[in-house]
């Protein structure tokens, strides 16, 4: 099992996303998406396993004052998502080929 979990130390689902892999002793790689978003190759992945509009957060400021909503282009809202991780909906959990968005214990239970 290779878990990653992109979020952002303020985000509160993050916060429980790590203290439940912790409190399990699961190993996992926790990666800030201030500091270093996902790669295309991984955004790639994550969206073929959750779909691409299931990660936007619709309701960030960023979504507004970018358009996001008027896109109609898959890989124009890649690229721009890409250029501006604040408008992922975090935390995005991946083991493998899987991938899940938010909070969501039940599914990782099925990973162990």
């Amino acid at each position: 099992m290779n878990i990653q979990c992109f979020g952002t130390k303020k985000c509160f689902d993050t916060q429980k996303t790590e203290r439940y892999f912790k409190e399990r002793t699961i190993k996992y790689q926790f990666i800030d998406l201030n500091i270093k978003g996902l790669s295309k190759g991984e955004l790639q992945s994550v969206k073929k396993s959750i779909g691409l509009n299931n990660l936007i957060n619709t309701k960030s400021k960023d979504y507004k004052k970018l358009n996001l909503d008027q896109i109609r282009g898959e890989e124009t809202k890649e690229d721009i998502l890409l250029k501006n991780p604040q408008l992922f909906k975090t935390p995005i959990v991946r083991n493998g080929k899987e991938a899940t968005v938010g909070y969501v214990p039940e599914i990782w239970t099925t990973w162990e």
